[in-house]
């Protein structure tokens, strides 16, 4: 590391006002802040101004997010090979390798489309590179299933880096949460595509791994199966576990645990909002489950779908989230209330939490001005006194 350092002081000169290649000096400076932490903070824009700069963070959040993805991909090599009635013979390798190239596609065409987007608008403000999108990168695909088409992809994740970000400021500007921005995009412009039974297993053979499936086969959810009235046949071992049909990086529990735990071990998500939006949604699961409006248990709304996941990787989003402590709170429950609420009341649209965390977003700067104010006005009265 000490010769790319040396490296990298060489041709600094070249990026600086006046060097040859000063036109250039934003995608300079990026790259020499990914690799090396610097000894200055962010101006403006950033929501920490730390020793700790935004961009490790985001590696922290990038490291906290390999688990889901690792499982993920090993994920839709099972499917593939379950569906196809092949399990038993078919090696662990076998799985995770089909399913590492069946979702590096989705990788590439979000890193490429939303980092492209990022540097060429740096390049027109003459500003440095935003951080933002090295956490947004990956969890776009791991919350849509993996056979979606790559040029849709490609279009969500643009619209998503230029409308729900780069037109409100860039990063630490923005109030909705920009992977939410993009599967909502998905999910109203392309509904066929991002929901239904025959979206979730992907069907073909890749380089001599997995199993080419039958023209039109289908495999649904069991958030998908409730909707329909059919009783899920996946037991709770296999819920927890993550061996369901879903999107990429949103089925096992265990692995977006750990993910949890890296993130609130190193202070990065905040385990009120965390915590409340699972007390939020637990609380909602239990009145329907009492009252008789769902079929199934409260503990299986939680462990299904991406509930697990929006709680700790979306809902936590330090940007989009109440930042006011007491506002950390009601953020969380409200997420967690309206994302069961959605899945019980709207047969229709069985996955509630995107929607629960745009809402959430959008409420947010609402709820930490209640709170401002109320501090206001108690210490208000507390001064008259």
């Amino acid at each position: 590391m000490n010769g790319l350092k040396k490296y990298f002081d060489r041709i600094r000169p070249n990026f600086q006002e006046g060097g040859k290649l000063h036109a250039f000096n934003s995608i300079y400076e990026g790259f020499e802040s990914f690799l090396f932490v610097p000894n200055t903070t962010s101006n403006s824009g950033a929501s920490i101004h730390d020793a700790l700069d935004s961009k490790r963070i985001m590696s922290i959040v990038v490291i906290a997010l390999l688990p889901a993805l690792f499982f993920g991909m090993y994920n839709v090599g099972y499917q593939n090979a379950a569906a196809a009635g092949k399990l038993a013979e078919t090696g662990f390798w076998s799985l995770f390798f089909y399913g590492f190239l069946a979702v590096l596609p989705n990788l590439l065409v979000s890193y490429i489309v939303g980092l492209g987007i990022e540097f060429a608008w740096a390049q027109w403000k003459g500003e440095e590179i935003q951080e933002g999108y090295l956490v947004s990168g990956i969890i776009i695909p791991l919350i849509i299933p993996v056979t979606t088409p790559l040029w849709m992809l490609a279009i969500a994740v643009a619209f998503a880096v230029i409308f729900a970000k780069e037109i409100f400021g860039g990063t630490g500007m923005n109030i909705f949460n920009v992977a939410i921005a993009a599967r909502m995009f998905l999910f109203f412009s392309y509904p066929s595509k991002m929901t239904g039974d025959s979206v979730w297993v992907s069907t073909d053979s890749i380089c001599g791994l997995g199993y080419q499936l039958p023209d039109g086969f289908t495999a649904a959810t069991p958030l998908g199966q409730i909707a329909q009235g059919i009783t899920p046949q996946s037991s709770l071992a296999d819920m927890v576990l993550g061996f369901i049909p879903g999107s990429v990086g949103e089925t096992s529990v265990i692995a977006i645990a750990i993910g949890a735990v890296i993130l609130l071990w190193t202070g990065i998500a905040s385990w009120k909002t965390m915590l409340s939006v699972f007390v939020g949604g637990i609380a909602m699961a239990l009145i329907f489950a009492v009252t008789g409006k769902t079929p199934i248990s409260w503990y299986e709304h939680i462990v299904l779908g991406g509930f697990c996941f929006g709680a700790v990787f979306m809902a936590t989003d330090p940007v989009t989230s109440a930042r006011t402590e007491t506002g950390k709170y009601i953020y969380g429950l409200l997420i967690g209330i309206m994302a069961v609420v959605v899945r019980v009341l709207n047969p229709g649209y069985p996955e509630g939490m995107m929607l629960a965390i745009f809402f959430g977003n959008m409420f947010a700067p609402l709820i930490d001005y209640c709170v401002v104010q109320s501090n206001i006005s108690k210490r208000a009265k507390r001064s008259s006194n």
